[in-house]
């Protein structure tokens, strides 16, 4: 045989069979001989994606260290080293190490979306080689390979179908089509979409009907699935704006200390004149102080209590720093089928010539009724009027003219989800027919005990009808059609007159119409073809029923609450644009008006055009997963922070490039799992309204960690500095700064980082990805707090020295004023822009109190235990000493009050600007 040329540059869809066949030099009746099989195994190579190159355990640890926070606190291990303090360095590489391996442990299972791509390849495959049907594994299939498919099988490789009879493939994974899509031999257009593509079948496809005969055209990385494998590759995941941000905030702190000890450096010896090595040693000092050690590990806390926050609302998040990252998006782009929907097509409109009906429940679940809406004569009627007498022939023939078995999974008695309880064996949509006949108190098996099949024509695409003949208990026969309806309708004699409008209106909804019709015949004569002959004519109009791929409960206010908190949400799906116009309606999605863009819109258009669109558009159907990263480059490009939600494979891109990728636990393919830094357990897109809100309570919970540790090593460093120009005796030791910096600083901390998200927190707008981690007021209250730490510690060092007191006591004094000083700013820190004093500011998280006591305890073991007095060099205070210091405390906290309180009545009408600009920009 002759070799086939170059598989890539192939349009095989746009081929006819024999044309393809002829190309890749095979044989339909005889398939490849096995020597020409092995030949062409070591052409092309086996049927697998490449293995996936993870780094190593040593590497992935030495990336943690890439960041300019880890860089300060190797800079103060290196500063105390050279003072010689082991303990402290021991420490400070402590909290290194143990960071690193947090983000080692959250990472490990990350970038592995390939290794999920090669294991949806099936084991094996049924091929003809040599004129006999083999089993082979199907890494060894190759272009050229007939191969056979029947129902159950996943598509090993690219087929283009030869033969093909009742065959249906379910493409959701890649085209996003929330139907099997059913296949034919037929040649299309060369630059029709995947879901278009009816004489083909892909590699990782389940075909759910029929069986068909294909050559395979394409293995590997030249599948669609291989396509899609080497897009991943290529696709990096984006920092998110958390980690932007504390690059530049510890950047700029990093310069400050620098700074700062370089100044202490120059008063102390060009000022003050002090030998040279003790300047060197305190402005070493001042630089200990001034770190905050504790900072990484509370962020790296806050996120940890974040993630299991999170966890208990069902949204797993794959690595840290995501969690913070979805409270920060702008836009969320959602896909339909599987995230918005349920995947479960349902009977939701019935038609009959009597009357307009609404059907109630969604997906398999038999339990709902049946509620006349609209009589034929267009009188409304309420819920609980008008008979359903009209409906019993429809939904007899929904039952009869149905291969589907509907069954109660097993073990499934009762239980928090009963949907799931429910299976359809067989077509999905023949299963919703069945579901239809029970909610009109049908037991579809009975009836198919008493209604006894004679004969049937299945369904066929080219007549895009299936009949099947019964006969009835009294002994008659009765023929069922369904199908198309206009198909149905060219063999009926009593249509009504306005039927066509009616179809449209429904059409225009979104549903997926099938009509129907019966027959009833004397009885049967055996020789006569009795479906080939009376289905053509005569037939009586029952009437149609449109599916819907249902919206799943509780999206519409999760919708609402992101569109409230200022996040548009965005719907892009591989689905038909009147389904997805009429989905995204009923949830909100866009305005009545908006125009649905498709994916080769959005192909052919210009950079400005595609900006645009991305812009202005909320709704995009029928698009590939090239056309969903175009979407989020051009979204990213105008600024916005990108949510991306989905569960195929042709997800699996646009998750991993997006800001924040999102994947469904259940339902979702494992590639798209693995390319996602968070993944739905519950498969429901209102989890992520309650992730977003967790989100935005976990970024502000890190704004008040950093606003609570900053002020104290400001404030250290400034007592080291003001001791340099005062006399070059340090009021505090650099092992009493490491004390408060990572014991009591950051227990503090933790008490932060466990309060519930602020009840406004939903009704602010997105905060800007340019915007800084503090903002200006932020920043004033840094220095505020620190010069008030400050004046307290250094005031109290100076009385006791001026009572007599040793220096040890006087630094021990200064000492418990900055930590009683911590805890009473605790209290202000638990609020951004509130104030505190009140009963739920002062005792709305028992932990602040918890916090608070165990710290009050530990430094009375500092001030009084012999052993911790010779390790911090401490000494014990008088009683009187404790109530000046607790009236110190008590003053900085009155004093941050009322600063907050004057803030407040500045800005009065902030919340208020709030919701108006969230309002605007949901709009």
């Amino acid at each position: 045989m002759q070799s086939p040329p170059p598989l890539q540059t192939q349009a095989w869809h746009a081929l006819d069979g024999a044309a393809a066949v002829a190309l890749l030099a095979s044989d339909v009746e005889q398939g490849l001989s096995d020597d020409e099989a092995r030949r062409r195994l070591a052409l092309y190579g086996e049927n697998r994606l490449p293995e996936p190159q993870h780094p190593g355990v040593l590497r992935r640890f030495f990336a943690q260290l890439n960041n300019p926070l880890i860089y300060v606190l190797l800079l103060a291990a290196a500063v105390t080293a050279l003072l010689r303090h082991g303990v402290d360095t021991a420490v400070i590489l402590g909290v290194v190490v143990l960071n690193a391996l947090l983000g080692v442990v959250q990472e490990g299972r990350a970038a592995q979306a390939m290794e999920a791509l090669k294991r949806m390849l099936m084991p094996h495959a049924q091929v003809l080689r040599g004129g006999a049907m083999q089993h082979v594994a199907s890494q060894a299939l190759v272009p050229g390979d007939v191969l056979l498919l029947q129902a159950g099988d996943r598509v090993p490789a690219d087929v283009r179908l030869i033969r093909a009879h009742q065959f249906a493939v379910d493409e959701s994974m890649l085209s996003g089509e929330s139907l099997a899509v059913n296949k034919t031999t037929q040649a299309v257009a060369e630059d029709a979409l995947l879901g278009d593509r009816r004489g083909m079948a892909y590699a990782g496809t389940l075909v759910t009907q029929g069986q068909a005969t294909g050559m395979v055209v394409a293995t590997g990385e030249q599948t669609e699935l291989g396509r899609i494998s080497a897009m991943l590759e290529h696709v990096s995941a984006l920092d998110t704006p958390l980690l932007r941000q504390l690059d530049r905030f510890a950047r700029r702190l990093t310069f400050i200390i620098l700074a700062f000890a370089v100044l202490a450096f120059l008063l102390g010896y060009g000022l003050r004149g002090i030998p040279l090595a003790e300047t060197f040693m305190l402005a070493v000092g001042l630089a200990v102080a001034a770190i905050p050690e504790g900072l990484p590990a509370v962020l790296t806390i806050a996120l940890a209590i974040g993630v299991q926050r999170m966890a208990q609302r069902k949204a797993i998040v794959r690595r840290l720093p995501a969690v913070e990252a979805l409270g920060s998006v702008t836009v969320i782009c959602t896909d339909k089928t599987g995230t918005l929907t349920c995947n479960r097509q349902t009977a939701v409109r019935l038609l009959t010539p009597q009357a307009s009906y609404r059907v109630e429940g969604i997906g398999y679940n038999p339990h709902g009724r049946i509620v006349r809406i609209r009589s034929n004569d267009g009188q409304a009627l309420a819920p609980e009027a008008g008979e359903c007498a009209d409906v019993d022939d429809l939904a007899l023939a929904a039952a009869l003219c149905n291969d589907a078995s509907l069954l109660l999974r097993d073990g499934g008695e009762a239980g928090a989800n009963e949907e799931e309880r429910f299976q359809v064996l067989g077509d999905p949509l023949e299963g919703a027919l069945l579901v239809l006949a029970h909610k009109h108190g049908l037991d579809p098996a009975r009836i198919r005990e008493t209604w006894p099949r004679l004969d049937v024509q299945p369904f066929d695409a080219a007549t895009r009808m299936m009949a099947s003949l019964h006969r009835s208990p009294d002994g008659s026969e009765h023929l069922w059609v369904k199908g198309a309806p206009e198909v149905i309708l060219a063999r009926v004699e009593d249509a009504p007159p306005d039927i066509h409008a009616e179809l449209e209106r429904m059409a225009a909804e979104g549903l997926r119409l099938l009509a129907f019709a019966a027959k009833t015949l004397p009885r049967v004569d055996p020789r006569i073809d009795l479906i080939g002959q009376q289905a053509e004519s005569g037939m009586r109009w029952l009437g149609v029923i449109g599916f819907i791929d249902p919206p799943r409960e509780g999206v519409l206010e999760a919708v609402q609450a992101c569109q409230r908190a200022g996040i548009r949400v965005k719907m892009i799906t591989g689905d038909h644009a009147l389904t997805a116009g009429a989905i995204a309606r009923s949830l909100g999605i866009g305005s009545e008006a908006a125009r649905v863009v498709q994916g080769a819109d959005l192909e052919h258009a210009e950079p400005a055009q595609l900006m645009e669109m991305a812009r202005a558009t909320d709704v995009f159907a029928r698009t590939s997963p090239e056309h969903k990263l175009l979407l989020l480059r051009a979204l990213q490009s105008l600024g916005e922070v990108v949510a991306m939600t989905g569960d195929g494979v042709n997800d699996a891109p646009s998750i991993k490039a997006a800001d924040v990728g999102i994947a469904m636990g259940q339902g979702g393919s494992e590639v798209a799992r693995e390319a996602s830094v968070i993944v739905l357990a519950d498969d429901n897109f209102a989890t992520v309204a309650s992730a977003v809100h967790e989100g935005r309570g976990v970024y502000d919970n890190l704004q008040k960690g950093i606003l609570f540790i900053l002020p104290s090593s400001v404030g250290q460093a400034m007592l080291m500095l003001v001791a340099l120009l005062l006399g070059g005796v340090a009021v505090i030791t650099p092992v009493q700064a490491l004390w408060v910096n990572m014991f009591t600083s950051v227990n503090l901390a933790v008490a932060l980082a466990l309060e519930r998200p602020e009840p406004t927190a939903m009704l602010r707008p997105p905060r800007s990805p340019k915007a800084a981690l503090l903002s200006g007021r932020l920043w004033w209250r840094i220095p505020l707090v620190a010069a008030l730490m400050l004046a307290g510690s250094y005031g109290m060092y100076s009385l006791l020295l001026a009572q007599g007191e040793t220096l040890e006591a006087a630094r021990t004094a200064a000492l418990n004023t900055l930590v009683l000083m911590e805890c009473a700013y605790l209290l202000n820190a638990r609020y951004l822009h509130r104030p505190v004093l009140s009963r739920a500011g002062l005792f709305g998280n028992p932990w602040v109190w918890g916090v608070i006591g165990a710290l009050l305890l530990l430094q009375l073991g500092v001030t009084y235990l012999p052993w911790m007095n010779t390790l911090l060099g401490t000494t014990a205070l008088a009683p009187q000493v404790w109530l000046w210091m607790l009236g110190v405390a008590l003053t900085l906290f009155l004093l941050i009050e009322a600063e907050v309180r004057l803030f407040a009545l500045w800005t009065k009408t902030f919340s208020a600007t709030c919701r108006t600009s969230c309002a605007d920009r949901a709009g």
